[in-house]
C-alpha cells in the first residue's frame, strides 16, 4: 500500500535547504537522499534542527532557500535569484498530503471519536466517501491493535492508545512518507513500547519514515541510518550499526555517552 515510489526514485531529496527565524539559522545547507523503505532515525541534543527539519518537509514551516522532492513531486525549489519559490497552495497541499506526520502531543480532534479522527482528512482533502474509507480505518485501528476503541473520544484514551491512534490517522492518507517527531517523548516509559512496537511494524512493511528520537534502542535496531545533526548541519549519515559502534564527529561521541 505504502510503497508508491517509483523505482530508482528517491523518496525524499533535499539540496541545501536553510532556514532562518531572524537572526537564528536553524538549518544551514542540509542535504539529503532518502530511498523508498529507508528507515532514518535523526539524532541530535535539543537545538540542533531536528524538528525544524521535519517541519519544512510537510510546509509547516517554509524555507528560504533549497530543494525539496517528496516522492517525486517538486514542494520548492530556488528561483532565478537563489530565493526558495513554492508552487500554489493547492499543489503545496497535494504535495504534503503524501507525508504523514507524528507530533510528540498527539494531536487528535478531541471533539471527533476515533474512527471519526481517521477518516477526516481522507474525505474532507481527498474526497473519498465515507463507505470506502471506514473499512481502510478500521483495518488501520486492527493493525494498532485498537479497533475496539473506535467509537471512544481521545479523552478515554491512555497516551500510548492516543498516539497509536495518531499513526493510523497519519497512515490513513497513505503517504509515501512518515514523519515521527519524538513520537514517545510525552509518554510514561512503560507505555512508549507499544508505541514503538507499532513503529518497528512500519519498518517491518518497509514505510519510509524519518524518526527524530531520544529511543537509542530503537535507533540501534530499527532504523538503516542515522542522521546525526549539530547546529543546523547534518554532522554524520552512516549506517546505524556503524554510527552506534564507531560515532566519528566529537559531539555524536559526547551525545552517545550520555544517551547510553
Amino acid at each position: 500500500m505504502h510503497d508508491k515510489t517509483s523505482k530508482g526514485q528517491p523518496a525524499l531529496l533535499l539540496e541545501g535547504v536553510h532556514k532562518r527565524f531572524g537572526d537564528n539559522h536553524v538549518l544551514r545547507g542540509v542535504s539529503l537522499q532518502v530511498q523508498p523503505g529507508e528507515v532514518i532515525a535523526i539524532l541530535g541534543s535539543s537545538g540542533s534542527g531536528k524538528s525544524t527539519l521535519l517541519r519544512c518537509l510537510n510546509h509547516l514551516e517554509s524555507v528560504e532557500q533549497g530543494r525539496i522532492v517528496i516522492d517525486g513531486q517538486t514542494l520548492v525549489e530556488n528561483d532565478g535569484s537563489g530565493k526558495a519559490r513554492y508552487p500554489d497552495e493547492r499543489q503545496v497541499r497535494r504535495i504534503c498530503a503524501s507525508t504523514g506526520m507524528v507530533f510528540q502531543h498527539f494531536n487528535l480532534f478531541p471533539h471527533m471519536t476515533v474512527l471519526q479522527n481517521l477518516i477526516e482528512a481522507p474525505m474532507t482533502v481527498k474526497g473519498l466517501k465515507r463507505e470506502l474509507i471506514v473499512p481502510q480505518a478500521e483495518e488501520l485501528l486492527r493493525k494498532v491493535g485498537l479497533l475496539d476503541k473506535r467509537d471512544a473520544y481521545p479523552n478515554r484514551l491512555s497516551g500510548g492508545q492516543k498516539q497509536r491512534v495518531a499513526i493510523a490517522r497519519a497512515l490513513a492518507m497513505q503517504p509515501a512518507l512518515m514523519l515521527f517527531d519524538e513520537p514517545t517523548s510525552a509518554l510514561d516509559p512503560e507505555l512508549t513500547g507499544e508505541v514503538l512496537r507499532t513503529m518497528r511494524q512500519l519498518a517491518a512493511e518497509h514505510m519510509t519514515m524519518l524518526v527524530v528520537t531520544h529511543e537509542m534502542a530503537f535507533a540501534r535496531e530499527v532504523a538503516h541510518r542515522v542522521l546525526f545533526m549539530d547546529q543546523g548541519v547534518i554532522a554524520e549519515d552512516r549506517p546505524a550499526q556503524d554510527f552506534f559502534r564507531d560515532p566519528r564527529h566529537p559531539r555524536a561521541c559526547a551525545f552517545l555517552q550520555h544517551m547510553l
